[in-house]
């Protein structure tokens, strides 16, 4: 039996066979629940499914009102558990404080093996995540990005930041860093003039920068936020 035209009963014999030699004692279909085990005072039940779904979470959820040991099984999937597809799936069920199962159905014999045991989830604010957003937030001017959508080239604060201090040289003409610090453009003004990660800025003379062509076609391209800036130069 391949992976292709197995059912989600193809799951119940590997999974039996895997908790029978840890000793449980194995029934299927038992009030609803795919398969139970029993070991001494241990009651595990496990549900079965050939696809991850938000249903297959709410039935293991719901589940949870009966034990704290509830796993879900599902084929192996061809994408390595590496991926970040199956770290963020794999963390969401550290959340949910449920197990998984993965069933390898392309084998002679197919195989189950326990990638994740549920156990009680401790909640870990990720600090350094948390302020980084914050400093992004407070670096735009306002919302020039639209959510969800992939294919425009995201307004970072730091790309804002370029847009400002590209304004101020197509107002200006050749400045320093210092020169445009003092006009508000922050205190990265000098690694953005630096590193010029966009080629918008052209060194003229040591610690002195104008505009490049490059920059005057960024200006256009990014023209509402350039405003923003032209306007707020004017002030």
């Amino acid at each position: 039996m391949t992976k292709a035209n197995f059912t989600e009963a193809g799951l119940y014999q590997p999974i039996y066979e895997y908790l029978t030699r840890q000793g449980y004692t194995v029934r299927g279909e038992v009030k609803d629940c795919d398969i139970v085990a029993i070991k001494e005072e241990e009651l595990v039940i496990i549900e079965l499914k050939r696809n991850l779904s938000v249903e297959l979470l709410g039935q293991a959820a719901d589940r949870q009102r009966i034990t704290s040991g509830v796993y879900i099984a599902l084929p192996k999937p061809k994408a390595s558990l590496r991926s970040s597809k199956w770290k963020g799936i794999r963390k969401l069920l550290r959340r949910l404080e449920l197990g998984l199962i993965l069933v390898d159905m392309n084998l002679d014999k197919p195989k189950a093996e326990v990638i994740l045991h549920p156990v009680p989830y401790k909640s870990r604010r990720a600090k350094k995540a948390r302020a980084g957003i914050i400093k992004e937030i407070e670096g735009r001017s306002g919302n020039f990005n639209q959510g969800g959508s992939n294919r425009k080239k995201i307004m970072t604060a730091y790309r804002e930041n370029a847009i400002f201090i590209a304004c101020c040289l197509e107002r200006d003409g050749i400045l320093s860093a210092k020169d445009l610090k003092e006009l508000g453009t922050g205190p990265k003004t000098y690694s953005i003039l630096y590193n010029n990660f966009y080629g918008w800025f052209h060194r003229v003379a040591r610690g002195k920068y104008s505009l490049s062509d490059v920059g005057k076609s960024a200006l256009a391209e990014y023209s509402e936020i350039a405003d923003y800036y032209r306007d707020k130069l004017q002030l």
